[in-house]
């Protein structure tokens, strides 16, 4: 072999093994790519998922497990927030307590089972009145139930109170142990306020509580009003 034959030979060889690395190279760059990829997505599909189980577990959080409204740390949060809401906008803010009456009877006549199906349909025929955006029907504790409504007068509240309280009575579930009457009743205080600076949302709570106990000395099954 002459010497230009050897250098064709070995320029073609070197071509080739050129040809070969940029290939490999190229397959390397797009496997790398691909792989970044399915990466990107699996890290996409996996965020996804942990937000989709954050805004679960803070549902769970916010949520009475028995009844599936707010819980009362939900209410204490909302009823800050529109507290402050109200004071910027200078507009009312009103607050119902709810009892239910004789529940304690209730309970030790029929049993706990069905004292817990009497506080999940009086959950629902609250929630059912109660739909504004910003309004918020809470499980206080035990049988007490508490609702915010931003922006309603004393009048105003006064009026979705006594909805509550027929919706309740509608319901007809069966009271053998009550004083009030034959079917599960509840007692409502109601209170509303202009919120300022410097005094606390609790004052409102504590006024529709007064409220609330003034309803229970008048006979119960009935809607009193915050002085």
């Amino acid at each position: 072999m002459d010497p230009f034959q050897a250098y064709l030979v070995y320029s073609s060889l070197a071509v080739a093994l050129l040809a070969l690395i940029i290939a490999a190279y190229q397959y390397r760059v797009q496997r790398t790519r691909s792989l970044a990829t399915r990466l990107q997505s699996l890290v996409e599909e996996r965020t996804a998922a942990l937000e989709r189980l954050n805004q679960e577990l803070q549902r769970l959080t916010a949520t009475d497990g028995l009844t599936g409204v707010a819980n009362r740390r939900r209410f204490d949060e909302a009823l800050e927030h529109e507290w402050r809401r109200a004071i910027r906008a200078n507009a009312p803010l009103a607050c119902i307590m709810i009892d239910i009456d004789h529940f304690k009877a209730f309970n030790d006549r029929y049993g706990h089972l069905q004292g817990d199906a009497c506080l999940r349909q009086i959950a629902h025929a609250l929630v059912s009145t109660v739909r504004r955006a910003g309004d918020i029907v809470a499980r206080y504790g035990g049988e007490e139930f508490a609702v915010v409504l931003p922006a309603t007068t004393l009048v105003g509240a006064k009026l979705v109170a006594e909805q509550l309280r027929t919706d309740v009575v509608k319901l007809k579930i069966q009271h053998d142990a009550s004083a009030t009457g034959p079917h599960v009743t509840i007692s409502l205080g109601v209170a509303s306020t202009v919120p300022r600076q410097g005094v606390a949302p609790a004052t409102l709570v504590a006024a529709a509580d007064r409220a609330l106990y003034q309803a229970k000395r008048s006979g119960r099954n009935c809607v009193e009003l915050a002085n």
